[in-house]
């Protein structure tokens, strides 16, 4: 054997070695990083912020990550990478939310930490008596979980962070129901209808949990308002700009300035609207931008007549594209999706739709709610661009696709709102290319949303960071997009209660743009959609600069 073959294995064996050492380290990390959570995992039903406990686990965080900062890239595997492009973005979030204390503000247009609630009831299945008594000794924890909160929200104000008044009013207006609502009906009671503990929870709704309901209302009305600011900007509150900052850095995973957010924002709002303007002259529109709009919002044909009408409609738009999916995916997730109405107890404030994650382990199919409230406000033509993003091949298929995944808890229980969003927004556009959208009206609707998504950019920096008003923002939202009076009402007080997700959508979606135009370009002929589309998807949610990693190595081993 020549002396350069025996030097070639040997720097080859270094290699692997150093590989494994690296390898070795992270999987001690990623292990040292669930033991923390298990350190400070609560053994109560309901999550608990305990003063001494948040500040033990920030200093341990901070010590984590920079163990975390030092391991080198060098000689990792890809997947290693990613582990560690996930970890460092999740601790570094934790430690600013701490640092902020944003447990004493936990309240947003949706409810916040009462809508919580909600969801953790709505998810309760009762099949056993195992599963019974759990279920009782949850409701039996709620009044104290609620006396905290009402802790939380007194620490909070003391120091300046206060929800504004619109954010605590509507709130109030959940609370509210709940105590004014009769008990039958209230959402405890749904997951125990015709079960024998049935009547043993509707003695602790009115004995213990509405009490405890009032106790939060008298608080918030009496007390907490009366500290809350009429201005609806973070910005406003103690720690507020650099908080949004942080809050900008870590929904678009990648950093990004307010002020770069808004002048991107600016630019994609100046080239949707010359293409909605193309489509008003396609179907010989007499009237100018603002006289369509209105002709859409108020024209009865766009309309749905009944819940069950937009819930057919949104049903026959997604088998439609279902159909469409094996031109555009080589892998597709085992689990159905179904189709459901929003839960009345939170329709009222509730977007025009969501996906509820489907579970394999808790034998619960996909759904995509669709919001059978205030339906003169819920168009029909921009039904098929929010099914595309909710069910199929938005929301549940990147969803469903990542939790068949191997890959560890910390990743699998994180959802990246510029993936996720960024995705879902991305396959509103790809419902174009399949031919979901039959009508001109329905392509304007795609565009309504698409516009609606790039106002965000403004509107969010600008009510949050650039002292807009609330009025402000719901005329640049009014006069740039066909959304309903009220859609536009509810989505400025979702943004105001939730400082920079919003931004998440679009800068997302034109990550995910940039890097299809990429890999065209490099693969000319070689460019397989459904390839494409399978690397986006095969890593679950990641970061935006680490997708572009894997998008650029993937066109490079294609080349090759």
């Amino acid at each position: 054997m020549k002396t350069s073959t025996i030097f070639y294995l040997f720097l080859i064996g270094v290699l692997i070695s150093c590989q494994q050492k690296e390898t070795k380290n992270l999987e001690t990390l990623i292990s040292n990083y669930e033991e923390i959570g298990k350190a400070f995992k609560s053994e109560s039903p309901w999550p608990e912020f305990k003063v001494d406990q948040l500040k033990a686990k920030q200093s341990k965080l901070s010590a984590y990550l920079k163990d975390l900062e030092e391991l080198s890239d060098v000689g990792l595997l890809e997947s290693d990478r990613i582990n560690k492009d996930m970890l460092t973005l999740i601790v570094q979030n934790q430690i600013e939310l701490m640092k902020f204390g944003s447990h004493e503000f936990p309240l947003n247009a949706e409810g916040g930490f009462l809508t919580g609630i909600i969801y953790s009831i709505n998810g309760a299945r009762i099949n056993s008596k195992k599963d019974a008594d759990k279920y009782i000794e949850k409701l039996k924890a709620l009044p104290a979980y609620i006396d905290s909160r009402i802790g939380h929200l007194k620490s909070g104000s003391e120091r300046g962070v206060v929800s504004p008044k619109l954010i605590v009013d509507l709130c109030l207006g959940m609370v509210d129901e709940v105590i004014e609502g009769e008990t039958e009906n209230t959402f405890f009671l749904t997951p125990v209808k015709g079960k024998e503990i049935q009547k043993e929870v509707t003695e602790l709704v009115e004995n213990e949990i509405k009490p405890a309901y009032e106790k939060l209302a008298s608080y918030m009305r009496d007390t907490y308002r009366t500290k809350a600011n009429d201005k609806i900007g973070v910005r406003e509150i103690t720690g507020g700009k650099d908080f949004y900052e942080h809050r900008v850095r870590y929904f678009a995973t990648d950093s990004i300035t307010p002020q770069e957010v808004f002048d991107i924002g600016m630019a994609e709002v100046n080239r949707i609207k010359k293409e909605m303007e193309q489509i008003i002259q396609e179907v010989n529109f007499e009237g100018s931008f603002e006289e369509f709009q209105e002709f859409l919002r108020t024209d009865p044909q766009f309309y749905a007549k009944s819940p069950q009408e937009i819930l057919n409609k949104a049903a026959w738009i997604t088998k439609q594209m279902e159909g469409e999916l094996p031109k555009y995916f080589g892998k597709l997730p085992r689990m159905p999706l179904t189709v459901k109405p929003v839960p009345a107890a939170i329709a009222p404030n509730y977007t025009s739709g969501r996906y509820s994650e489907g579970s394999y382990k808790n034998k619960k199919a996909g759904q995509y709610w669709v919001n059978t409230t205030k339906l003169e406000s819920r168009p029909l033509y921009a039904l098929p661009a929010l099914s595309l993003h909710e069910g199929v091949p938005g929301h549940h298929t990147q969803i469903m696709l990542a939790s068949e995944l191997e890959m560890p808890d910390f990743r699998r229980n994180t959802y990246l709102s510029a993936f996720g969003e960024g995705w879902a927004l991305y396959c509103e556009y790809l419902g174009k290319e399949a031919g979901i959208y039959t009508t001109p009206y329905e392509d304007f609707g795609r565009l309504v949303y698409e516009m609606w998504r790039a106002c965000r950019l403004v509107v969010d920096p600008g009510m949050h960071y650039l002292d807009w008003s609330r009025e402000e923002a719901f005329e640049f939202m009014k006069s740039n997009t066909a959304l309903s009076i009220h859609e536009i009402n509810t989505e400025i007080n979702r943004y105001i209660g939730w400082p920079a997700q919003a931004i998440s959508y679009k800068l997302g979606e034109l990550k995910i743009k940039e890097l299809r135009l990429y890999a065209e370009t490099q693969l000319g002929e070689q460019f397989e959609i459904t390839e494409f589309h399978d690397a986006i998807l095969s890593n679950g949610s990641v970061p935006l600069n680490t997708l572009e990693r894997i998008i650029r190595k993937w066109v490079a081993g294609k080349k090759s």
